[in-house]
């Protein structure tokens, strides 16, 4: 049984690890799009790939496969504030 865990959370790291790849390829081709069609075509695809990447972080979440901790109060007021100077530049 541990056997076939390890081989499943294989997969389903190599299929997120897939995906981040896809929706990087669908960045770089938006930004060189030159029709309104094509923009709107991979803008759609992405959107896909990057729904399809959440289910995947969600089930290897739940799986325990992905553990998260949750950021202090205090570094992510930190965060914000770093960021939001920059944007009002």
């Amino acid at each position: 049984m541990e056997n076939a865990e390890f081989c499943n959370k294989t997969a389903i790291t190599e299929l997120l690890m897939g995906e981040k790849h896809l929706a990087n390829m669908y960045n770089i081709f938006l930004l060189e799009c030159a029709t309104p069609e094509m923009i709107q075509c991979l803008t759609g695809l992405l959107n896909d790939t990057h729904n399809i990447q959440q289910h995947i972080f969600e089930e290897m979440k739940s799986r325990g496969w992905y553990p998260v901790t949750k950021a202090p109060e205090n570094k992510i007021q930190q965060t914000k504030t770093k960021f939001a100077s920059k944007v009002s530049v």
